[in-house]
């Protein structure tokens, strides 16, 4: 597999390439993008939100998307809101709640047996 002729299209401007260091930004671009996520969360564009908030590292606003997620019925997206924030008042439930599930199924007794 030639890895250089597959990534060679992501080096045009439009390409894309995950990574795993935030950009720098500067302070108060940081906070016009906080604000305008803060909109974005308030109107119901979750998704845009999350996107600034996670560019920007907002935690408090990371959180609130995890609050969202929570409230309907996505934990393990929430978790992951909780964990990146990091919110580990909030995650420590999910991650409690879930480990439970999980030793049910360990350790559930086979109805064959």
């Amino acid at each position: 597999m030639d890895f250089h002729k597959i990534f060679a299209r992501f080096e045009s401007p439009q390409g894309f390439i995950k990574t795993t260091v935030n950009p720098s930004i500067d302070g108060g671009a940081k906070a016009v993008l906080n604000r305008r996520g803060n909109v974005l969360f308030n109107t119901g564009d979750i998704e845009g939100a999350r996107r600034i908030f996670l560019t920007t590292g907002y935690s408090d606003g990371i959180s609130r998307i995890g609050d969202y997620y929570k409230s309907r019925g996505k934990p393990l997206d929430a978790l992951r809101m909780y964990w990146i924030a990091p919110d580990r008042t909030k995650a420590d439930p999910i991650i409690r709640q879930l480990s439970e599930i999980i030793k049910h199924f360990i350790y559930e007794e086979d109805p064959d047996e």
